[in-house]
């Protein structure tokens, strides 16, 4: 009796692990998603604020945009943390 309690606690502990690292790995993924878009919002700030300024008010709309876009990813992030 002891035995096959041991067996089905052991085999529930490994499956409980099993799913943790999986979830783990799930999520870890989708940061890597988040990072990368970042990086690619600055990028794209960078080539606004080089851009010529001379385009209706757009440009500007655009690098406002981009830095909020930037902050709420960057709040994503640290929320997943």
């Amino acid at each position: 009796m002891k035995s096959s309690k041991l067996r089905i606690g052991a085999l529930t502990a490994l499956f409980a692990l099993f799913f943790a690292l999986v979830g783990a790995g799930t999520a870890l993924a989708l940061q890597n998603h988040m990072l990368s878009a970042r990086s690619s919002l600055n990028t794209a700030l960078s080539e606004l604020q080089q851009a010529q300024p001379d385009k209706g008010g757009h440009r500007n709309n655009a690098i406002n945009y981009t830095k909020q876009a930037i902050a709420q990813v960057s709040l994503g992030i640290q929320f997943a943390k």
